[in-house]
């Protein structure tokens, strides 16, 4: 077990998204999100077409809902939870169930835009005195010998790792139906659990703890949208989802493309760049007044120079002819 320092990640929780632990398990994570993200899509009013909103477990989607609500108040939301195997599935159909989908990767993106936003570290659950308790981040050889409460292929790191899963002792997974179930066997000593860290905060107990696998894969969210179906809405909701400003989004997605106009408030200019814009401005000035008048300007000294010099070698030639006479 390893005293890898870690930062404040095992006492307070990244706020990010989920990983892919078993279909149980991820069944009630998706209920405990709702409870935190709503209850679901809201009824939008007659003739209105909400903009959909699915999200993958552990996502949260408030801070873009709220943008969401102060820039396009006309437009309501409906915002749902996806079930594990739906995440992707949501987008497709006639009508779409979803306009757009907050996903967990990797996910089959056969005619999707996507757009990863950030990752999660993975964490395992043990009991409140488990030896990994005292530690702020643990290795997958640290917990070989521990038995899984989910199934090994959701981690496959620690399954090419785990002793049990090498002699052959593993055994069966017994009376979990949800993650509650296994928080429950965590609590009890039976095994542990490795999940993402919003879907363990969800889940946080005064008799579990957990720490961050550091040799875990991280999972990563992502928005996604059928290509083919790119509306101003859906624009404008990448925009939120990026941290574009409300001036910029009207400006990407104005008709025909157009871009808003730059900011036209005049560049601040230094003294020297004044004086010489006012030198130059004067010089053009005569320039232009003596045109207009005819006057040719006078001829420089180089020619005179040039004349006194063809002279002097003229006479230089005359001295060496006559033997310096006249």
């Amino acid at each position: 077990m390893t005293d890898t320092h870690s930062g404040d990640a095992a006492a307070e929780p990244l706020d990010a998204a989920d990983a892919h632990p078993s279909s149980s398990v991820l069944d009630a994570a998706t209920d405990a999100a709702l409870r935190a993200d709503g209850e679901g899509p809201e009824p939008a009013e007659p003739g209105i077409h909400p903009f959909s909103i699915a999200f993958a477990i552990g996502v949260t989607v408030t801070k873009w809902t709220r943008l969401w609500a102060e820039r396009r108040p006309e437009t309501p939301l409906a915002v749902f939870r996806a079930e594990p195997g739906e995440q992707v599935g949501v987008l497709h159909g006639d009508p779409t169930a979803a306009d757009v989908s907050f996903v967990r990767l990797p996910v089959d993106q056969s005619g999707l835009s996507v757009i990863p936003l950030y990752s999660e570290v993975q964490v395992v659950i043990v009991p409140k005195d488990h030896p990994a308790s005292v530690f702020e981040s643990v290795t997958v050889a640290d917990l070989a010998d521990e038995h899984l409460l989910q199934e090994p292929d959701d981690v496959p790191e620690w399954r090419d790792a785990a002793a049990e899963i090498g002699d052959g002792s593993r055994r069966p997974l017994l009376g979990i139906r949800s993650l509650e179930d296994a928080v429950e066997q965590v609590a009890a000593g039976v095994g542990i659990l490795i999940v993402p860290q919003s879907i363990a905060r969800l889940h946080s107990r005064k008799d579990i703890v957990y720490r961050p696998v550091t040799d875990v894969a991280e999972t990563q969210i992502a928005l996604a949208w059928l290509a083919e179906n790119t509306t101003a809405d859906i624009e404008e909701f990448v925009g939120i989802v990026r941290g574009r400003s409300a001036a910029s989004s009207r400006a990407a997605s104005a008709p025909g493309g157009e871009q808003a106009a730059p900011d036209a408030r005049p560049k601040k200019i230094g003294p020297v760049a004044k004086a010489k814009a006012k030198a130059r401005a004067a010089a053009e000035a005569e320039a232009a007044s003596a045109k207009r008048a005819g006057v040719k300007k006078p001829a420089t000294s180089t020619p005179r120079k040039k004349k006194q010099s063809d002279a002097a070698n003229a006479a230089q030639a005359r001295r060496r002819k006559f033997g310096g006479k006249r």
